[in-house]
């Protein structure tokens, strides 16, 4: 490697050469690292949400094998990418892998050893990645078992694979552990809050972390779309209603809310949602001068900022950043403070 090595990976940024390497178009995802650089043998994608529900609708829309379809989907990003950067939803997810080496100027050489496994807790969509297969194809839990391996710069952070959790539990945990921290920092003791996205992973965790934030004499609101995910909210037993409803059809879903809210606007609502066009429902569900954290990576912002304006709605609008600090540490408590909410993980990911 010839670029003097930047901390936050510029120097792999091959179009446009220079810029950070998220936004980047290709980045150069050759093994050989650079001295402040790690390199990860990986086993275990963990796709973003949104992009794996985007690459499994694609992949059905051309017959045949899903998971063969998706495979070859995901093998041709990385390849024309160097990373696992959907190019439709923009987003990536993480990975789980094993320390494989670790540069001699990078912040962990000398306490990180070769053979400790650890999750990134960066996203794919800036992470230089080489596949060498894909194993399997994972639908039910949004994960694929691969091949290859992947560099993280120095200022990507990883977490340590906890003993007392299974990997996979634990990767998929790990992977939305911003939604969680970021609504221990927005919700205060007594707020209405309505988390959009309640059955899903993200929505289960921030469900679990408004409940003790807001406490007892908060009101938490469980919106979902399927019946499935309302049963899994509803079995947690800690909100104060579960209601179905479509968050990309804003004014259904708004009276769907004030039915079961009694027409009271939320203090905070939390969009984990992973399809588009659930901005307004957000919007509208909330107070003026509440809050609206979109954790979702399928918001479009332009739509959530212009659509507020459309309906006179003053409200704080949070752009979902998937780290905080100590964000593993909190989303790994969920589980472990919450035993209805680790059994359903566990059906899913173990």
């Amino acid at each position: 490697m010839t670029r003097r090595p930047c901390p936050y990976g510029s120097h792999r940024s091959l179009e446009p050469a220079g810029s950070l390497p998220q936004p980047a178009w290709r980045i150069d995802n050759c093994p050989d690292i650079a001295p402040n650089e790690l390199l990860i043998r990986v086993d275990t994608l963990n796709v973003d949400a949104a992009s794996f529900t985007q690459l499994e609708k694609a992949a059905e829309e051309k017959g045949g094998s899903v998971e063969d379809n998706m495979a070859a989907a995901i093998l041709d990003i990385v390849a024309r990418r160097g990373k696992l950067h959907n190019p439709v939803t923009g987003s990536g997810g993480m990975l789980l892998g094993t320390v494989e080496r670790v540069g001699p100027e990078h912040p962990a050489a000398g306490s990180l050893q070769p053979g400790i496994r650890i999750a990134t807790l960066v996203s794919l969509s800036l992470t230089p990645l080489k596949l060498e297969r894909i194993r399997q194809v994972n639908l039910d839990r949004d994960q694929v078992e691969v091949d290859g391996r992947a560099v993280l710069f120095a200022s990507g952070i990883y977490a340590p694979i906890p003993t007392d959790l299974p990997e996979t539990l634990a990767l998929a945990v790990l992977d939305v552990a911003g939604a969680p921290a970021q609504t221990a920092r927005l919700v205060r003791p007594g707020d209405s809050v309505l988390v959009i996205g309640a059955g899903g992973k993200s929505g289960l965790l921030c469900l679990h972390e408004a409940r003790k934030r807001a406490g007892v004499t908060g009101r938490l609101y469980a919106m979902a779309h399927s019946p499935a995910s309302v049963e899994r909210a509803a079995s947690l037993g800690i909100s104060d209603a579960v209601f179905a409803a479509g968050a990309d059809r804003p004014l259904e879903a708004l009276a769907a809310f004030h039915a079961v809210s009694g027409g009271e606007a939320a203090d905070v609502t939390i969009n984990c949602v992973n399809v588009p066009g659930t901005e307004m429902t957000s919007v509208l569900c909330t107070r003026e001068g509440g809050t609206v954290y979109f954790f979702s990576m399928a918001t479009s912002f332009t739509a959530a900022a212009l659509g507020a304006e459309g309906i006179g709605r003053d409200v704080n609008m949070i752009i979902g950043n998937g780290y905080a600090r100590g964000h593993d540490l909190i989303a790994l408590a969920c589980l472990r403070e919450n035993s209805r909410l680790k059994e359903i993980f566990e059906s899913w990911f173990v």
